[in-house]
C-alpha cells in the first residue's frame, strides 16, 4: 500500500480501514497523529487533563476539524469511528453528523456560558450528554420525527441544567447526581420539561447513593416502559402507572413499598435482577401466579437475590474508582479498621483504630481532592458501624479525629 493510502495526507478519497499511525489536521496543519488499533471502534478526545485515557488530546475551547475522519471506515464499511467520547466545547460535531452519521457520542460538555445546541438534523443514534463540568445551561435542539424515533438520549450529572425543544427521543435515560448518602433528604428529580412525555424510561442510581424519590413518576404519564438501577424509594408511585408495559429492577437494594404486579394489567415483561432477598421470593411467587392466568410474552424472570450485607461489601466502599492497586490497599485497610473496631471495648480504642486508618494514607502519593473526599466517606461509613456505634463514636467525633490525623 502506498504513502497516501496509510493516510499521510487527510485530503486523500481513499477509504482508510486498517490500523495505523495517521498524521491529522485536527485542530490545524498536521497537528495531531491518531494511532489507530485493530478491532476499536471507538474514539476519545479530551483535553490533556481529563481523567482516562485518551486517543487525541485537544484543549477544550479549539474546534475541531470533524471531516478529517470522513475517508476512515471499518474493515465493513461503516464509518469509522463508530463510537465517539468527545470533552470540550466545540459544537461542530452536531453539524459534521449532518452529514456522517455517528453511532454513539458521549459529549462530557466544558460550557462558560448557557448554551444552545442545534442538533435538529444530526444523525446520532445514541447520544449521551455528562454536565460534569461548570455551572452553565445545556438546551438540545432535538432531531426531527424521523432521527429521533430512533434515538436513545442519556443524560448525566446535574440534569438540572438541562433541557430539550424538537421531537421526543425513542428512549430516555436519566443518571443524576445525588450527591452523598450522608444527606439525610432523598434526591427529588427535577423537572425534565417536554420529557416527560417519552414513552420510554430509565433512571440510574448507584445502589448505595442518596436515594432518589419515585414520586417524580406522576409527570410521566405516558411511560410503556420503566427500567430502574440502584437506590431508590416511594416505590408506591408505581401503582399509578396502570399502563406499563415492561419493567426492570436492577441492584436495588431496597423493594420496600413495590406495589403488586396485578397493578400493571398490560404489563408483559418483568426482569428483578440483583435485588434484596426478601421482596425479591416475594415477586419471584407473584410471577408464577400471573403466568398461570396470563402467559407471559416477554421475558420474565426474578434472579440473583442479595442479603442486606452483600450491598455494603460489594458497593458500599467509596474507593471503586481508584486504581486498583491504591483500591486494594485502601480495602485492606479499611477491612483492618473494622476488625480493630470490632475488637475494641473503650472509646480510646475506637479512636485509635480510625486514627491508624487515617495516617495509612498520609504517606501513599496520589491523594488528591477526589480521594480525599473518598477517604472521608469511609471515615464516615466506618464511624456508622455497628461495633463504632457500640463505643459511642459519632459523625462529629469521626470527623474530628480524620482531620487531626490526617496531611492530606
Amino acid at each position: 500500500m502506498g504513502s497516501r493510502d496509510t493516510a499521510t495526507d487527510n485530503r486523500v478519497d481513499a477509504t482508510l480501514t486498517g490500523p495505523g499511525s495517521y498524521p491529522l489536521d485536527l485542530t490545524g496543519a498536521g497537528s495531531h497523529t491518531l494511532v489507530r488499533t485493530l478491532g476499536v471502534g471507538s474514539l476519545v478526545i479530551a483535553p490533556a487533563a481529563a481523567a482516562g485515557k485518551s486517543d487525541l488530546q485537544v484543549a477544550p475551547d479549539l474546534r475541531i476539524n470533524w471531516a478529517v475522519f470522513n475517508p476512515f471506515a471499518t474493515p465493513a464499511g461503516s464509518p469509522w469511528p463508530r463510537v465517539i467520547h468527545y470533552t470540550g466545547a466545540d459544537q461542530s460535531i452536531f453539524e459534521w453528523a449532518r452529514q456522517r452519521p455517528i453511532e454513539q457520542l458521549t459529549w462530557v460538555p466544558v460550557l462558560d456560558t448557557d448554551t444552545v445546541v442545534d442538533a435538529a438534523q444530526s444523525n446520532i443514534r445514541t447520544l449521551a450528554i455528562q454536565l460534569d463540568h461548570a455551572e452553565a445551561s445545556l438546551q438540545l435542539l432535538l432531531p426531527g420525527q424521523e432521527i429521533a424515533a430512533n434515538l436513545h438520549l442519556s443524560v448525566s450529572g446535574d440534569i438540572s441544567r438541562f433541557s430539550t425543544l424538537g421531537q421526543l427521543p425513542r428512549s430516555l435515560s436519566l443518571a443524576p447526581d445525588t450527591g452523598s448518602r450522608r444527606q439525610a433528604t432523598v434526591f427529588e428529580l427535577p423537572d425534565m420539561g417536554e420529557l416527560h412525555d417519552v414513552h420510554d424510561l430509565m433512571l440510574v442510581n448507584t445502589p448505595m447513593a442518596r436515594p432518589i424519590s419515585l414520586k417524580c413518576l406522576s409527570r410521566f404519564m405516558h411511560l410503556k416502559s420503566l427500567s430502574l438501577y440502584g437506590n431508590f424509594v416511594d416505590l408506591e408511585a408505581l401503582a399509578a402507572q396502570p399502563q406499563l408495559q415492561s419493567l426492570q429492577l436492577r441492584y436495588m437494594p431496597s423493594l420496600e413499598g413495590l406495589p403488586a404486579l396485578s397493578c400493571w394489567p398490560a404489563l408483559d415483561g418483568l426482569i428483578a435482577f440483583n435485588v434484596e432477598e426478601a421482596a425479591g421470593k416475594r415477586l419471584r411467587q407473584q410471577l408464577k401466579a400471573r403466568a398461570q392466568q396470563r402467559p407471559w410474552t416477554g421475558h420474565a424472570s426474578v434472579s440473583q437475590l442479595r442479603e442486606a450485607s452483600w450491598w455494603e461489601s460489594e458497593f458500599g466502599r467509596p474507593f471503586s474508582a481508584w486504581p486498583k492497586r491504591l483500591a486494594k490497599q485502601a480495602n485492606e485497610a479499611f477491612d483492618a479498621a473494622l476488625a480493630a473496631l470490632k475488637a475494641a471495648q473503650t472509646l480510646a480504642e475506637g479512636e485509635a483504630a480510625l486514627t491508624r486508618f487515617t495516617m495509612h494514607f498520609n504517606t501513599l502519593k496520589g491523594i488528591e481532592t477526589s480521594e480525599r473526599d473518598d477517604l472521608g466517606e469511609a471515615i464516615w461509613q466506618l464511624g456508622r458501624s455497628e461495633h463504632a456505634l457500640r463505643l459511642g463514636v459519632n459523625d462529629d467525633l469521626a470527623q474530628q479525629w480524620f482531620d487531626a490525623a490526617r496531611d492530606y
